[in-house]
């Protein structure tokens, strides 16, 4: 194991930012969590940060950012891997990555969009996409079977957001989908998942969705 300090810059409902925490959790990696306020990004971030975006990870005197480049980096420098070995595994995977990232968006628009038509026509083209999704997630507890993944790190902060909002608003996303159901019941009951957000998660997400005047808090 690596005797390096991480300090990962973080916002507290940021999905991207847990990506991050979920794999230095697995990895049983000592780091520092600094929060932010992205409405009123400090001075000494915007400095750091050539997106202005979360997450950051400081490695000594080297920034790094993006949650994709983030996470292969800690994979690379400490055991175990969380990425397949085998070459075109790996892209696949990869690839799979940047699949759930896209659902991220959809259902950020999906949980904070104030019409009914709107919030309609997302979770109607985030269903399109879940056939797919469920063709390619093993008979396993995860998405390469038995094995924890960096694309499960991946998802894992999704269908958290998801299983949220449902409880606001019946979503029925997964109803004909049996693997992906599945799959989310065994990301969210694992410990690195469950301790990778603030004990006040829930609260304050559900104040965000408020606060924007979300139609699923309607």
């Amino acid at each position: 194991m690596t005797i390096q300090k991480y300090e990962l810059i973080s916002f507290k409902l940021c999905p991207f930012v847990q990506r991050s925490v979920i794999t230095l959790k697995e990895k049983d990696v000592d780091f520092k969590i600094t929060y932010i306020d992205l409405a009123n990004k400090p001075d000494w971030f915007l400095k750091i940060s050539p997106m202005g975006k979360v997450p950051v990870l400081k490695v000594a005197d080297t920034i790094l950012f993006e949650s994709a480049v983030i996470n292969e980096y800690l994979d690379e420098v400490n055991p175990p891997h969380l990425h397949p070995l085998d070459p075109i595994r790996k892209a696949h995977n990869r690839a799979w990555i940047e699949f759930g990232s896209n659902l991220l968006m959809i259902s950020y628009v999906m949980s904070t969009t104030k019409d009914q038509e709107e919030f309609e026509k997302k979770r109607i083209e985030f269903i399109s996409k879940l056939p797919y999704l469920e063709e390619q997630i093993s008979n396993g507890k995860y998405f390469n079977s038995d094995v924890f993944s960096l694309v499960d790190t991946s998802y894992a902060p999704l269908f958290m957001r998801l299983d949220l909002m449902d409880k606001m608003h019946k979503l029925d996303l997964f109803n004909d989908y049996p693997k992906i159901k599945n799959w989310s019941n065994n990301l969210l009951a694992r410990d690195s998942v469950k301790d990778s957000v603030v004990e006040d998660f829930e609260e304050l997400y559900n104040q965000f969705i408020k606060k924007l005047d979300g139609y699923i808090t309607k």
